[in-house]
């Protein structure tokens, strides 16, 4: 194989790895994210409190303090994460549409709010060939509010706590398949 077959095949694994986001409409976010992981384990890890305390969020020092799913239609969710000062930043929600493994859409607040109005998100899962295209799509109040949110580092945060994900599923696969 020469040099360059090789390089474009490693940029091509690069590429599927790397967050997606694009604004479907003037009051939508969506961030797309493919996993080398099957649909049932994508949406566990989701929808999951042992496996979300793994990577959601989990970074720069900050940990899960609270992490509660009732995951049904009218149930609710609650985390709250503790940074490494001590300080506490906390959203919760409450699912409106459940279908297992390829689709969730549930409410989302802040306790302070950095952003006006309550979001929903659609997450949709997608496996082809025993990889899984996961993508939420957050809708907001307003197209303002849309684009503050898209100025701020969420790509960042978001795409950082999607390569820890792709940590936990790879080992948790890998414990599975054993």
């Amino acid at each position: 194989m020469t040099q360059t077959v090789k390089d474009t095949a490693k940029n091509a694994v690069k590429h599927v790895k790397k967050l997606q986001v694009s604004t479907p409409s003037d009051r939508e976010i969506a961030m797309t994210r493919v996993f080398d992981a099957p649909r049932s384990l994508v949406f566990d890890a989701f929808t999951k409190p042992e496996l979300l305390k793994r990577w959601l969020g989990v970074r720069g020092g900050w940990t899960f303090a609270v992490c509660e799913v009732d995951l049904k239609v009218g149930g609710a969710y609650r985390y709250v994460w503790r940074g490494p000062k001590g300080q506490e930043m906390g959203m919760g929600g409450v699912f409106r549409e459940i279908a297992r493994p390829e689709r969730v859409v549930c409410t989302e607040k802040f306790d302070d709010p950095w952003y006006e109005g309550e979001a929903v998100d659609t997450m949709t899962f997608v496996e082809r060939n025993g990889k899984t295209t996961a993508t939420t799509t957050v809708l907001y109040a307003s197209k303002a509010v849309r684009d503050a949110v898209l100025k701020s580092p969420m790509d960042k945060g978001v795409g950082e706590g999607y390569d820890k994900l792709d940590e936990v599923l790879a080992s948790t696969f890998a414990r599975s398949t054993k």
